[in-house]
């Protein structure tokens, strides 16, 4: 059974790996108590190192995203929006003009082709 103290050396992905194990084995009710008390010991010690990870992480990005003109709010990705369109730079494109099939324009309904 690992320390207390080694999750520093473990990556986010390590811990959680290792905690989906130890919950698989405390679920399968195949353990002696004892093991079950240090099993479920062992995963607090790893939920609260992924936790602590994870709310790091949280803080990096938001103060990534602080300055990008939306104030540090959460912003959905679009994978849609042209690069600048975030920002209003597609917005501010010039306005396309009349399309070949608008009958409101006065021009002719041929088709371009």
């Amino acid at each position: 059974m690992a320390g207390a103290d080694d999750t520093g050396n473990l990556t986010f992905e390590q811990a959680m790996g290792e905690l989906e194990n130890l919950v698989a084995r405390m679920e399968s009710g195949k353990l002696p108590l004892d093991e079950l008390i240090a099993n479920y010991e062992r995963g607090n010690r790893l939920a609260a190192f992924c936790r602590s990870k994870l709310e790091t992480l949280e803080r990096r990005i938001e103060l990534l995203t602080a300055d990008d003109g939306g104030g540090g709010r959460w912003t959905e990705f679009d994978g849609e929006t042209p690069a600048g369109g975030r920002h209003g730079a597609a917005a501010t494109a010039a306005e396309p003009s009349a399309s070949p099939l608008d009958t409101e324009s006065g021009a002719d309904n041929e088709l371009p082709f």
